[in-house]
């Protein structure tokens, strides 16, 4: 229930907070009548383009970040980020038999380690014996960006996850997701909600995939007060 009112308080103040782009700011093709009545501004970054260019605009970048994503965020988070998806992972409190959707964690940074930790409490329930609950156990990673998929892919063969039959790659949009409903025990997404260009449909599909009891857990980036560490983050930008 506090997925969907979360859901529903956002798309109601996106709807009274969405402002037209100015004219002067679109090309002369897109600035007519019908494209300035119709299209919504959204942010993108520091700037604010039109919701039917953010999908583009952001793919352009994951394309051309995918293989050093990690890397990135080492950079602008200090190396914090492993810390806080390790803290995700025991928030999430994964179990054998599990059912689980990582959105926009194409390079499967998060999902390795669901993984883990469910090997782990099969290793310490089982004494090492691979049991029909954890056959059971399967994990999607959901990602609209093929690029970001490939990275994952990759991470996994060399991580020896080739063979995982728990583990399948899903191109797809958070706001309009394949997975049926009540499908999920849980739902993560990781430094993926402010790429999103409806925010309030992403959450809304997120609740419709979700079990009942199921978790959602998002991990955010967001605006620093403290001094010192304001002016690093500045510096990485």
């Amino acid at each position: 229930m506090a997925l969907r009112a979360a859901a529903a308080k956002l798309a109601s103040s996106s709807l009274r907070g969405r402002h037209l782009l100015p004219a002067a700011l679109l090309s002369p093709a897109a600035a007519s009548p019908a494209a300035f009545l119709h299209s919504h501004a959204t942010s993108f970054g520091f700037k604010q383009v039109r919701e039917d260019e953010k999908s583009k605009l952001v793919g352009n970048v994951f394309s051309s970040v995918a293989s050093s994503y990690d890397v990135m965020n080492d950079l602008m988070s200090v190396g914090l980020h492993r810390l806080w998806k390790d803290r995700l992972i025991s928030k999430l409190n994964p179990f054998p038999g599990m059912k689980h959707l990582d959105v926009a964690g194409g390079t499967g940074d998060v999902a390795f380690r669901v993984v883990e930790r469910i090997k782990s409490v099969s290793h310490r329930a089982m004494q090492g014996t691979l049991t029909d609950i954890e056959e059971d156990t399967h994990i999607y990673v959901c990602d609209i960006n093929p690029n970001m998929l490939d990275v994952g892919k990759k991470r996994a063969a060399e991580r020896g996850y080739s063979e995982e039959h728990c583990l399948s790659w899903v191109e797809g949009d958070a706001e309009a997701l394949s997975f049926e409903d009540g499908s999920m025990d849980g739902y993560t997404i990781a430094f993926g909600i402010r790429n999103v260009t409806h925010i309030e449909k992403a959450l809304s599909e997120a609740y419709r995939v979700l079990k009942k009891g199921g978790r959602f857990l998002c991990l955010e980036l967001s605006h620093v007060d403290v001094p010192i560490f304001k002016d690093m983050k500045s510096l990485l930008r």
